[in-house]
């Protein structure tokens, strides 16, 4: 198990990541971040809290669960049954520039999933892809618009996310 993201590593990359996303966009007025279940949340809430505290004006956060949308769902007929979490959208997202953020960018997946979940909601303006590690391996054509950090990894290891509202630290660490 190597660390590659510490906490104080992790906080400089979000701090960075919210003054890319100032820089990039014309005004706060339509931002609006979404946080994919789990640790996208909380990141979500946290982005929204630095663009805030920078502009002065607060940004809505949404939390969205991709459970029912996920294409490995039914693949299985055996095993355990998937968790449907909670979706937490209270604004609407006509008209608004997404920011929708999840933890680990690995096959394009769970944003495929994510996007046919938050196309439920309405049509925002424009949907951006917010995450805090990407790993590569991409099955599908998905490219997040902001990266904290580029990983490099083989097939065999996972990275693992740990944030303090979950697990209680934050780190990022590789696993064989």
């Amino acid at each position: 198990m190597a660390v590659v993201l510490d906490a104080d590593r992790i906080g400089r990359t979000l701090t960075r990541i919210a003054h890319e996303i100032l820089e990039r966009t014309r005004g706060v007025e339509e931002l609006a971040f979404v946080g994919i279940q789990r640790r996208g949340v909380p990141l979500a809430r946290r982005l929204a809290t630095l663009v805030s505290g920078i502009s002065g004006t607060e940004v809505p956060v949404g939390a969205l669960d991709i459970t029912l949308y996920r294409d490995d769902l039914m693949r299985h007929s055996i095993g355990a049954q998937p968790v449907v979490g909670h979706t937490n959208i209270k604004f609407s997202i006509d008209d608004k520039r997404i920011l929708l953020v999840d933890d680990v960018l690995y096959t394009g997946r769970t944003i495929r999933a994510a996007l046919d979940a938050l196309l439920e909601f309405g049509r925002p303006q424009s949907i951006q892809l917010v995450v805090l590690v990407d790993r590569g391996h991409r099955e599908l054509p998905i490219k997040a618009d902001y990266v904290g950090k580029n990983l490099p990894t083989s097939l065999s290891q996972s990275v693992q996310v740990h944030l303090l509202e979950i697990d209680g630290q934050d780190q990022v660490e590789i696993q064989e």
